[in-house]
């Protein structure tokens, strides 16, 4: 035997090793692909194919029955001339920026509430929680809709007290009112969110303010706030998010038509009404995209609000 086998049979077993690893390697990234492969499908054909399919409709006059043809940007300067999409503009901002800060107020003081260790809480955590799961179904604005009828619930309590109610959704100074209150229902899923953010807050930051004298409103302002700062802005933009594309509740509680007098006339029912009410898929298209600005510049504009109020550990 020679001398110079020794080497060869010493490294053998090592290129076999990694020959080994190598082949797993592939073998993984195989059957990554293979697994991925799927979500990879439904990102190209439902999400981001629709998507760039919608952005060339926005330029085009498409009325789904016919091929479209390319106008350029006329349909988003229609937009501005259109009174009844200025109106959806107004009621959907009017929406969102009343309804959200009432919502999450309502879920933070249910949260301080539970936070003080109430017996069966993961019961009343879950009826609370119940209503977001619930708020935006059709049966819940069904239910909605004969509560605040002129014939409904509400008026039949206040005829008890001798109080005679409107006909709160089908008043137009009173409709979207009853849409904001359905919203502020739906506290559930900012609640559970705050509730579990409570919980993190160390007790030994109440219990040195106790000691120096602070008294429980102090605590909250000076501990809770700030520490729960983070949480209030997720959910913050959560909320503004999902109420710019709230649409059921509209569209049940109104019939469809956005009434009484285009009261409750959200920018997704528009939306809806124009691309397949009025078959103008073109216009719709481009409303499309000119809610995705808004959302976006309303998270935007929180996102850099944020850096003066919302505080993090370091």
């Amino acid at each position: 035997m020679s001398t110079t086998d020794i080497p060869r049979r010493a490294d053998a077993p090592a290129r076999r090793t990694r020959g080994r690893t190598g082949a797993t390697r592939r073998g993984d990234g195989r059957a990554a692909i293979i697994f991925l492969a799927p979500w990879f499908a439904g990102l190209v054909l439902i999400t981001a194919g629709p998507m760039a399919a919608s952005l060339y409709l926005s330029f085009t006059d498409y009325d789904l029955l016919t091929p479209p043809t390319w106008i350029g940007p006329e349909n988003y300067t229609r937009m501005f001339e259109d009174p009844r999409f200025l109106n959806a503009l107004q009621v959907t901002f009017t929406y969102v920026l009343v309804s959200v800060p009432i919502q999450l107020a309502l879920s933070l003081a249910l949260a301080l509430i539970l936070d003080k260790g109430l017996r069966a809480l993961s019961f009343y955590r879950s009826i609370y929680y119940l209503p977001s799961l619930l708020g935006g179904s059709v049966a819940v604005a069904i239910l909605w809709r004969q509560v605040f009828g002129a014939d409904g619930l509400l008026n039949q309590f206040l005829a008890l007290f001798g109080i005679q109610g409107e006909g709160w959704v089908s008043h137009p100074d009173y409709a979207l009112g009853t849409l904001i209150v359905l919203n502020v229902w739906t506290f559930g899923s900012p609640m559970v969110i705050f509730l579990a953010g409570l919980r993190q807050i160390p007790q030994m930051y109440y219990e040195a303010a106790s000691i120096d004298g602070a008294s429980k409103v102090r605590q909250f302002i000076t501990i809770t706030v700030p520490l729960l700062s983070p949480i209030v802005f997720f959910n913050l933009v959560l909320q503004v998010i999902g109420s710019f594309q709230s649409f059921t509740q509209a569209y049940v509680v109104s019939g469809g038509t956005g009434g009484p007098a285009d009261s409750t006339m959200f920018y997704t029912l528009y939306l809806y009404l124009k691309g397949f009410g009025s078959l103008d898929m073109g216009y719709a298209s481009a409303m499309a995209w000119f809610l995705l600005l808004i959302i976006g510049g309303m998270t935007a504009v929180n996102f850099v609000a944020s850096k003066y109020w919302v505080f993090y550990d370091d």
